[in-house]
């Protein structure tokens, strides 16, 4: 089920309209790679996956700069304080996404920052900030109190112990995080296309292959082609960190 999509996807990439309505299901006859070519050109899809990789890892190091250290100390806070805290980032898993729209096209206006790569930053890390902060939340708890202890007698600090004590032990959070994250801010395409816009120099991927498509006649080889390339960074991913990946969800899955 999951491959059999995938296959007619990539074997569309190599065929004209005729080819794929008459024999979808069929080997090509001929492995041309003028189709992505055509597809990089035509919705300059090079220029919209920089734009998307440039989002996407600042984003991320956005996420950690937060989560990480707002995690350590709601694991380790006590009192209601800290628990109406805790509270409030789950409320987060609650806000549909398109609820937000509006709202966030008026700041971005209000900010100066439509039609910039610049709000998405700033913008997407929010989206996945419950999220992280609830699941490192519960990793870092289960971080025995006598390491700490041991470390604050040897005269260590909150950013030391964190860094040197916490950041070690609770590396599969931090990886599940990056993983599901990753993902998201990859896929993203709502947002992507209000804020940004049709603007190339600056789209991200998910908004540019979509241009590939045209109401009056669309070759679907192109379309299929583009397709393809944006899922090519996400199997890269997936292929290195593929078994640290499936120990990481399994690990976050069991803590949870």
């Amino acid at each position: 089920m999951l491959l059999l999509p995938l296959y007619y996807l990539l074997v569309s990439s190599f065929k004209d309209n005729g080819d794929i309505f008459a024999s979808p299901l069929a080997p090509p006859d001929v492995l041309s790679l003028r189709k992505f070519t055509t597809s990089l050109h035509d919705a300059r899809l090079d220029l919209a996956i920089a734009n998307s990789v440039i989002v996407t890892v600042l984003s991320l190091a956005m996420i950690l700069l937060l989560a990480v250290p707002a995690a350590y100390a709601l694991a380790r806070a006590t009192g209601k304080v800290a628990a109406v805290i805790e509270r409030a980032f789950s409320l987060g898993f609650l806000i549909p996404t398109f609820a937000a729209l509006v709202p966030t096209f008026l700041l971005a206006a209000q900010l100066g920052l439509f039609h910039t790569r610049t709000f998405l930053v700033l913008f997407l890390p929010a989206t996945s900030l419950p999220l992280a902060v609830v699941l490192l939340t519960q990793f870092m708890r289960t971080v025995p109190n006598e390491v700490e202890e041991a470390a604050r007698v040897d005269g260590a600090g909150n950013w030391t112990v964190l860094v040197r004590i916490y950041l070690p032990m609770v590396v599969p959070g931090i990886v599940t995080v990056l993983i599901l994250s990753f993902l998201a801010f990859w896929n993203e395409y709502l947002y992507s296309l209000v804020i940004i816009g049709p603007d190339e120099a600056q789209r991200t991927i998910q908004v540019a292959v979509p241009t590939l498509r045209s109401s009056l006649s669309t070759d679907f080889g192109v379309l299929s082609a583009g397709t393809v390339v944006t899922l090519i960074p996400v199997y890269v991913v997936y292929a290195v960190l593929q078994r640290r990946m499936e120990g990481a969800l399994m690990g976050g899955a069991v803590k949870v």
